[in-house]
């Protein structure tokens, strides 16, 4: 993991550096805006579906907008937003830098967990504008320099909650999409048309995508999986599967992660593999 991606224990925002190795800093088309993905959640913890949002998402911006994809980021709420499932900040930002290590355009920006307090999420936004269009002056085109289009990743059950009467402030729904935009990507059981009905005057800000390839993963299945003792591999990227083990995350009494070793698994088996499976060993 990249020091600018993953916080150690004891990191504070006074040690925070903006992650900006993977954004592009230049495009080659005078005639497109660059544009740069967002993705707030818990990921508590991060799944395969989230991985491939950005990259649904970004198929869908090459052949259906006038944006080029300059860059994203996950970032992760921090510890005061009190939901079940979620295990400390540290963990859940150290888990998605692994997810996204072999990425060569994706970044885990740890400033918002690095908050004790809870941030909205229009906050979370402005931060990116200010770090990527005031502080790097946006990117580099052949008309000149562009200010990037900051722009909200989501699935369809956020865009449902914007349109649930007192979820959102109504101020921070009409900032958000006004200012950003978002990217949703279509969840299996949200009717997205119900979803955008309360909010027809942002549809143009609004993009929504199609998933060709139905995933209903959720990390609150993950979590469901590891109480109960079951296989989460090929559900959430292999090393984050190993840092779940070796810390012993999602596991209420411990019993799941726990192997005579003391390297979860269980004899014989690798990290994450159900207990149901044969075992390597000899006998």
């Amino acid at each position: 993991m990249a020091a600018a991606d993953h916080i150690a224990g004891d990191m504070t925002l006074a040690d925070y550096t903006f992650p900006h190795a993977r954004l592009r800093r230049r495009i080659t088309s005078p005639d497109r805006t660059p544009l740069v993905l967002i993705a707030c959640g818990s990921f508590s913890p991060i799944t395969f579906l989230h991985l491939r949002m950005f990259e649904m998402a970004a198929d869908y911006a090459r052949f259906n907008t006038e944006f080029e994809v300059v860059g994203a980021y996950l970032s992760c709420v921090g510890d005061a937003y009190k939901k079940t499932g979620l295990v400390k900040a540290e963990h859940r930002v150290n888990m998605c830098s692994l997810a996204v290590a072999q990425s060569s355009w994706l970044s885990v920006d740890p400033w918002e967990a690095l908050h004790e307090e809870y941030l909205e999420t229009a906050k979370v936004l402005d931060h990116f504008h200010q770090e990527i269009n005031v502080e790097m002056g946006g990117v580099e085109t052949p008309a000149g320099r562009k200010q990037c289009k900051i722009a909200l990743l989501a699935g369809a059950d956020l865009i449902q909650t914007m349109s649930t009467p007192g979820v959102w402030d109504p101020k921070d729904i009409d900032y958000i999409l006004k200012n950003f935009g978002a990217f949703i990507v279509e969840r299996t059981g949200t009717d997205i048309d119900e979803a955008l009905s309360t909010l027809q005057p942002y549809t143009p800000n609004i993009f929504v995508i199609q998933q060709l390839v139905q995933n209903d993963i959720s990390s609150t299945k993950i979590r469901l999986f590891r109480r109960r003792d079951m296989s989460i591999r090929y559900l959430v990227p292999e090393p984050v599967v190993n840092y779940i083990e070796e810390n012993n995350l999602y596991d209420e009494d411990g019993a799941a992660s726990t192997s005579s070793d003391g390297k979860g698994g269980g004899k014989g088996r690798a990290p994450g593999e159900s207990k149901g499976a044969p075992s390597n060993l000899p006998g």
